[in-house]
């Protein structure tokens, strides 16, 4: 089984833990929880407005129809797989659209879903031709979910735009970690090369921005580059090579520095690249990496760290190493879909947790209770009981002094709820001598 998920440099254990192990746990969650998710949410009389006595209400999940799912490549059996099962699980009919050279995945799995008993035809797959994303959108869909580049999200979204066509966008990443005085550097470094290692970098979440105390850089330094040490070279493919090597020429230019031997664009793969004192107006802080690139910016704190973050447009996820406490308030200032404390990466792989970006990263979210309810639209139904519809009767010159009363009595400060009660008894006299 783990022939389906593995990538150039992957070995067979980390394809089984990164995609096979998460999917198998995302299906358990769905077969634990989606009944009473996807079940209709009954409102009673508890904090129903006085004025719709009668009324009883009920709040209903339904499918979209086709969603459309358009996988990437650095995770080709896990991301569209749960895409596709939260998806079918909903009620939809669905369509996927491999990344090139990833059709055999998901070619795996619509076989076991037709083993399980799927019925022909909710789970179709598509060429891996990008045309085949204009053509199903052309052709018509009722959701799309993408998993991709930025410039690759902002295009699709051009072509749903004249239909209206929702859709949920997970897109780049150029993570940013931060480090807080009294962290265990050991614990950090290790981390980071694991991100570096994991899928050759090719991880949305891999960790691209290190933001550090100045007064523990050097130390830091050299725990990662002994950490980074063993760490096999990642295939990447030439033209985003050519890229990546500009962008760490540049800062090295700028007055970076690199942490070893600077990267060529002859190499035919890449070892993981340091670079030192950035800073973050440098565009490699800046764009979308894919690779096994790390970038190390001094602070004078986190104040100082948080302004510098930002000038990344990206917004996926971060992570902060430090005493729990403060790494849990820092992590509710981050700008990030996802934080994680004292680890990076593995935690989001928990099949209860939403995935989602924010800003160039994306909307909406994935996975988890909320990446199931993203698969349906909501229908409300209000049902009155009885005969009685008080607000089809004629207007009188009264109505407004009652509405009035109505509303100090019902939303009033203690003060003016007596005199509320008086006017409404007038106005509902007045009525009745109309």
């Amino acid at each position: 089984m783990h022939t389906l998920a593995t990538r150039p440099g992957r070995s067979p254990a980390e394809s089984l833990s990164a995609e096979v192990l998460p999917l198998a746990e995302a299906c358990r969650f769905l077969e634990r929880e989606a009944a009473a998710l996807l079940a209709p949410r009954r409102l009673g009389a508890r904090g129903r407005p006085v004025w719709l006595f009668g009324v009883a209400a009920e709040v209903r999940r339904e499918p979209f129809g086709t969603v459309l799912v358009v996988g990437p490549s650095n995770y080709p059996l896990l991301l569209p797989g749960v895409q596709a099962l939260q998806a079918l699980t909903a009620g939809n009919a669905v369509l996927v659209k491999p990344a090139p050279g990833c059709s055999a995945p998901m070619e795996r799995l619509a076989d076991w879903l037709a083993e399980a008993g799927l019925p022909d035809g909710l789970f179709q797959l598509l060429d891996e031709s990008p045309d085949a994303v204009s053509d199903a959108i052309t052709a018509g869909i009722d959701k799309l979910v993408l998993t991709g580049s930025a410039a690759t999200g902002r295009a699709v979204a051009r072509q749903l735009a004249d239909g209206l066509v929702p859709s949920t966008m997970e897109l780049s990443g150029n993570d940013a970690v931060f480090v807080l005085p009294g962290a265990d550097l050991g614990t950090v470094a290790r981390a980071l090369a694991f991100g570096l290692r994991l899928n050759g970098s090719a991880t949305c979440i891999a960790p691209r921005r290190v933001f550090v105390p100045r007064a523990l850089a050097v130390e830091l330094e050299g725990a990662l580059s002994a950490c980074v040490a063993a760490i096999p070279p990642a295939a990447v493919p030439l033209p985003a090579r050519r890229r990546l090597v500009g962008l760490v020429r540049a800062a090295v230019a700028e007055g970076a520095r690199a942490l070893g031997p600077l990267p060529e664009d002859s190499d035919p793969a890449m070892a993981p690249v340091i670079v030192a004192d950035a800073r973050p107006g440098m565009a490699l802080l800046r764009e979308e990496l894919f690779a096994p690139i790390l970038s190390l910016v001094p602070v004078r704190d986190m104040e100082e760290a948080l302004e510098a973050a930002a000038h990344s447009p990206y917004a996926l996820g971060a992570s902060v190493f430090g005493p729990e406490a403060e790494a849990c308030a820092l992590a509710g200032r981050l700008d990030a879909g996802t934080v994680t404390v004292n680890d990076l990466i593995v935690p989001t792989a928990d099949p209860r947790l939403p995935f989602g970006g924010r800003r160039a990263s994306g909307w909406g979210v994935t996975r988890g209770a909320e990446g199931l309810l993203e698969m349906t639209r909501v229908k409300t139904v209000s049902v009155r009981r009885g005969r009685r519809l008080p607000h089809t009767d004629p207007s009188r010159d009264g109505d407004a002094a009652l509405m009035l009363a109505a509303i100090r009595l019902l939303h009033g400060g203690p003060g003016a709820r007596a005199g509320a009660v008086r006017r409404l008894i007038q106005a509902l006299r007045d009525r009745r001598t109309d």
